[in-house]
């Protein structure tokens, strides 16, 4: 199988390179060898490559530039999507596409999750563009999976575990204050990245929520990581409202993987497991690379 992913140097994009290439013809593309919100761009790399599918990893990810700078995010999540859809119609191929749990509001009192069919309304210019994208994907095209993920971390990029990590590291002695009052589920891009593999060998379609199983705190998920890794730390658990950003998130981001627990196909474990499981693989990498960050900006 030919597998084109776009969006390959990100976080996900790496790990579904590393994976997928073990058993199909994989191609990665990023910025800016593609421009996904460039409609010729994309129309000419998808007849160049001959992809049987394509994975779209690609995304304006920062949620608080959203807010400023509209125009950008629209584009590459709503607009990219579009593009990628319309080119994998004229292939007659598959599209992955990845989306996110800012399509809800997070209204709903936690521990209640999400479902896949649960009614969107999104709080930032983030979440209204990824629902946009996942509309338009929708609506061009029927051979399509739209997997919502969320609070993804990885050995890859930048992420919210390694910048408690560089902070810890950096002054351990520092109080540092981290949202208690926000639920969702920390997400290995591993384990995602396995869950696609799982759905190229599947024929179904449509939109499916992709998280790890089980919930925490942003708190409950850093204090977790921060003593599996062995490091010293103060953290103190604080309310959405003392760590003011421009963009509104949703309270509660607790997906549900109904459809894929139903299909009796879901890659997903316990955020404690996988958690458990990257420090394992990855302590020594990530303790090396934070430490050489924070000697860089010393």
């Amino acid at each position: 199988m030919k597998i084109l992913i776009v969006g390959s140097n990100g976080q996900l994009g790496t790990d579904c390179r590393n994976i997928l290439s073990q058993e199909n013809d994989v191609l990665g593309l990023d910025i800016p060898a593609i421009d996904i919100g460039d409609e010729q761009s994309v129309a000419r790399s998808v007849a160049t490559e001959k992809p049987d599918v394509i994975i779209n990893c690609a995304a304006y990810t920062a949620v608080d530039a959203c807010e400023d700078h509209i125009e950008e995010c629209w584009r590459a999540n709503a607009q990219g999507p579009k593009n990628l859809a319309i080119a994998a119609r004229a292939r007659g191929c598959r599209l992955i596409h990845i989306s996110t749990d800012y399509v809800f509001d997070g209204h709903r009192p936690p521990p209640e999750s999400y479902l896949e069919h649960d009614a969107t309304n999104p709080l930032s210019q983030y979440g209204q563009s990824k629902l946009a994208g996942e509309q338009a994907v929708a609506a061009a095209l029927e051979n399509h999976v739209i997997l919502r993920t969320a609070w993804l971390y990885s050995a890859f990029g930048k992420n919210f575990l390694k910048t408690m990590l560089r902070l810890s590291l950096a002054a351990p002695e520092a109080e540092r204050k981290v949202v208690g009052d926000q639920h969702g589920s920390l997400t290995w891009s591993y384990t995602l990245a396995q869950q696609i593999r799982k759905l190229l060998d599947s024929n179904l379609t449509g939109v499916f929520h992709a998280t790890a199983e089980g919930h925490s705190t942003w708190y409950q998920g850093a204090s977790y990581f921060l003593e599996a890794m062995g490091v010293p730390h103060r953290l103190r658990s604080c309310a959405t409202s003392e760590y003011p950003t421009k963009a509104r998130r949703p309270a509660n981001s607790i997906l549900e993987n109904q459809r894929l627990n139903e299909a009796g196909i879901s890659t997903f474990v316990s955020w404690q497991e996988d958690i458990t499981t990257f420090v394992d693989m990855y302590r020594e990498h990530l303790l090396k690379e934070a430490k050489e960050l924070i000697a860089a900006s010393a």
